[in-house]
């Protein structure tokens, strides 16, 4: 059985990986979350149709999947010359030599060979295999490692003592060891996202990639080859265009600068404040900027400069500018329409295009927006809303037959009312008063008014002039009441004033039990059966 394809929103994250940032096809596997293998098959089918990042303008993911995915099948190609590695190794301990000269050589013997970044990550996984231990070097800008302190600080409440501990989290650069902290009450999403933002902006830019342990709130998936990154996190490197490289479970040398730069925290910084006690985490941070700004500036005694002069040097150029605004904090979460073309967010209900019923579509959850998405697609946007168990609809979503009846209002039902008279006028206002919310009563206002139409403004008048008169409120009560000889209408011819009952007008229908009940169904009430005299 063939695998499962990854969904397309996966596929654009390679292309953006690779095309826009240039990442290894290797570290591409472990941030999408899918086997190297497979990357290379989506890049290449990519290339073959000319597609690389940004993809075309317009085209939504079931355009995407089409053209990647239809046959022909795509051939092999043939493998490609591969570089004396042993050659190269020894090479590379030579003064000025780069992989750049040795790649360049390497195409001038094979023109059809590989490009410089494949050149580069196969010479990497050969390193790796005579020297496991081999030191990790970071270039300039290349990573920022995040992580949370082991060690959590005691924030006490003024008034009433109560201690509360705060979490310290630390990000570091991989080649000048910049430190950032920062303290927040949890490790949750919202706090970690918020953490990211705050060093972007501290260091005044953006690294080519953000690599952090596999915490709960970046990384829903923990596994060594296929990690899943929170859809959340993911969005917040796009906004940043970087990319986010989870460290492998059991693996401490994928982080081990981050577990050093935590180790220099706790001893630097937190130890330095144990003695003190913090009545807030406005407090608190105050303090730790303090004593992370004197440990950037300290003198490093192997390499005999501070922190601060050497991210000047190495890091600042090399870092990607930020973009003109901060991420906006957003969740994401998959929800299927309901047949009412509304679906449920945080208790409140806001409508999709009615077309969409029982589909399932993505919604990104802000403050103050809900976006709902279908295939990558937004199909709907509203302003969001607290407020439980309501329903947040706009008229362009609905059915034309729904739409019609949207548009009914108490004011109109009012002005309808009018035209047959002030009794039918209470009546319908005593309905809508009587429920929660007016729109409850519209059904049964509507029916009434449609009455009119079978027994005319006069019978319907008298009608409600009872109904009110004996408390009897509701569509039920009128329609019998105009049905059977309960009422009696007054008809004036001149100065002669007869009264006839109302059964010399219409003799009794056939009723059912279906039509005795108040609270019958008034969506397209018809006048009731006759039956011949």
């Amino acid at each position: 059985m063939p695998a499962e394809r990854a969904p397309m929103r996966k596929v654009r994250e390679v292309l953006r990986l690779r095309h826009a940032l240039g990442v290894s096809e290797r570290q591409i596997a472990v941030t999408v979350g899918i086997s190297r293998s497979t990357v290379g098959e989506y890049l290449r089918r990519a290339a073959v149709i000319g597609i690389t990042w940004p993809v075309p303008e317009g085209m939504d993911d079931g355009e995407l999947e089409r053209r990647l995915f239809t046959p022909p099948t795509f051939e092999e190609k043939p493998a490609r010359p591969l570089p004396d590695w042993t050659a190269v190794h020894r090479e590379l301990k030579r003064r000025g030599v780069t992989l750049l000269l040795l790649w360049e050589e390497y195409r001038a013997e094979h023109a059809d060979g590989y490009g410089y970044s494949r050149f580069c990550d196969l010479y990497r996984k050969w390193s790796e295999t005579i020297s496991p231990t081999m030191r990790q070097v970071h270039g300039p800008g290349e990573k920022l490692f995040v992580d949370f302190a082991g060690d959590t600080v005691p924030v006490f409440d003024a008034a009433t003592g109560a201690q509360r501990l705060a979490h310290v989290f630390v990000a570091v650069l991989g080649a000048s060891n910049y430190t950032f902290a920062e303290a927040r009450w949890s490790e949750g999403l919202a706090d970690w996202i918020g953490l990211h933002v705050n060093a972007l902006r501290m260091i005044g830019g953006v690294p080519k990639a953000i690599v952090c342990d596999n915490l709960k709130a970046g990384v829903t998936a923990t596994c060594r080859y296929e990690p899943g990154i929170n859809r959340t996190y993911q969005e917040l490197a796009e906004h940043y265009r970087t990319a986010i490289l989870p460290a492998r479970p059991r693996k401490p040398r994928d982080k081990a600068k981050v577990e050093v730069a935590v180790q220099i925290v706790q001893r630097f910084v937190l130890a330095r404040l144990r003695n003190r006690r913090f009545f807030s985490l406005d407090e608190l941070n105050a303090a730790i900027r303090e004593a992370v700004a004197d440990l950037n500036a300290r003198i490093m005694r192997k390499l005999g400069v501070s922190r601060n002069e050497l991210f000047a040097q190495i890091d600042k150029t090399a870092l990607k500018a930020l973009p003109p605004l901060p991420y906006q904090y957003a969740e994401w979460k998959k929800c299927r329409v309901a047949p009412d073309y509304h679906v449920e967010i945080a208790g409140h209900y806001y409508s999709v295009p009615s077309r969409l019923i029982r589909e399932e579509l993505e919604a990104r959850i802000t403050d103050r927006t809900i976006e709902i998405l279908h295939k990558g697609v937004r199909v709907a946007s509203h302003a969001r809303s607290d407020v439980p168990h309501r329903h947040t609809t706009i008229p362009e979503h609905m059915p034309s037959a729904h739409r019609r009846y949207a548009e009914w209002t108490p004011a109109r039902i009012k002005r309808e009312a009018a035209k047959i008279g002030p009794a039918t006028i209470a009546l319908l206002e005593a309905i809508m008063k009587a429920k929660p919310h007016p729109e409850q009563g519209f059904r049964a206002c509507l029916g009434i008014l449609r009455l009119a139409r079978s027994y005319g403004a006069a019978r319907i008048e008298a009608a409600c002039r009872r109904g009110n008169d004996i408390g009897a409120t509701s569509y039920g009560s009128i329609s019998r009441s105009c049905s059977t000889g309960s009422i009696a209408l007054t008809q004036t011819r001149g100065r002669r004033t007869t009264h006839r009952s109302a059964t010399a007008i219409s003799a009794a229908p056939i009723t059912t039990t279906e039509e005795r009940r108040d609270d019958v169904d008034t969506s397209n009430p018809q006048p009731p059966r006759r039956t011949r005299a």
